[in-house]
């Protein structure tokens, strides 16, 4: 950034005729040029056209006719965010000065989590160790372990402790409701605690050609076991529809250990790693580039990991936690 800046301040010197070469291109502001950019970048390289069924080229028809030249900016991105929640998809995103655009994955299910719940009612004397909220069940016969979002980092000393507490109880309940993920790389942290071999959990493609099936050959995703304190007795992890991005990626990698149990809801999705970039205009965007598989060849990541046992919160009751109690009843 300083040597533009360098650059930029000895092209002032000169004279008027040079100066202009670097006056803005007027023509980047042109609500279709802009349209027909943002189209065309997410038909060469979004990942889930063909997957979710959706007719690129219809979409453009409905929504360029709704600019013109005279398009104003917040008519351009209301038209431009619009035209992107058509992929029904929260790693596609629209960042502009004054807005950004999001499909909100979340409300298309019901809420499965309220905090006040376990706090109120099973633990009151909640422990919070770093980036983890956790505490006993059932007498502590089980261990309760609350992960709210995949960006928040922890060290292994704070996760050494935790598994430590835990290690007398006869199973482990891992809470990622509501977790909208983050990064992948806290992903193999965690489960790296939950197996004592070298684990296959599935496989990405990504677009790699014009055309909407143009995709690069599998990459294999391995969990690699922690070398210090594990937790190799039952886990269950509890999910919902606010469980999106890296934690549908955990959710997914779960279905390689026996050990490891889902309930709750199907995740929100998310599967796909997001990459962007600049309109003519300045505005930056993302959208999803690849696609996860599990081992047996599913590609539900991007639609929600289903729970292996369906269960509901229920709102006329807050003082029970319905996908907790489940959860209990099946380590009891």
């Amino acid at each position: 950034m300083k040597n533009i800046i360098l650059i930029f301040s000895a092209v002032l010197i000169f004279s008027s005729c040079e100066k202009i070469l670097f006056e803005p291109d007027l023509g980047s502001r042109d609500p279709l040029t802009n349209f027909d950019y943002l189209w065309s970048e997410a038909d060469k390289k979004y990942s889930y056209f063909e997957l979710k069924n959706i007719d690129w080229d219809e979409v453009k028809n409905t929504y360029r006719s709704m600019l013109s030249a005279n398009s104003t900016e917040e008519e351009l991105f209301d038209v431009l965010a619009n035209m992107l929640n058509e992929l029904r998809d929260d790693h596609t995103n629209l960042y502009s000065p004054f807005n950004v655009s999001m499909y909100n994955v979340v409300l298309t299910g019901p809420a499965n989590y309220r905090k006040r719940t376990i706090e109120e009612f099973y633990m009151p004397d909640i422990w919070r160790t770093g980036a983890f909220e956790n505490g006993f069940l059932d007498n502590k016969e089980i261990g309760y372990i609350r992960y709210g979002s995949f960006l928040s980092d922890f060290s292994d000393d704070a996760l050494d402790l935790i598994i430590n507490r835990y290690q007398s109880t006869k199973g482990l309940i891992l809470d990622l409701r509501s977790n909208g993920g983050g990064s992948i790389f806290n992903i193999s942290k965690i489960l790296g605690r939950f197996t004592d071999s070298k684990t296959l959990i599935g496989y990405s493609i990504s677009r790699n050609g014009p055309g909407h099936s143009d995709f690069s050959s599998k990459e294999n995703f391995y969990i690699t076991p922690y070398s210090g304190v594990k937790y190799l007795k039952p886990v269950i992890v509890l999910i919902d529809r606010g469980s999106y991005s890296a934690t549908t990626f955990f959710s997914l990698a779960t279905k390689a250990f026996s050990h490891i149990t889902l309930v709750g809801d199907t995740t929100g999705g998310g599967g796909g790693l997001p990459n962007g970039g600049q309109l003519p205009n300045g505005w930056t965007y993302r959208f999803s580039i690849s696609q996860l598989i599990d081992l047996n060849g599913n590609n539900y990541a991007e639609d929600g990991v289903p729970a292996d046992i369906q269960a509901a919160f229920d709102w006329n009751d807050l003082t029970k936690d319905e996908i907790l109690e489940r959860a209990i009843s099946e380590l009891q």
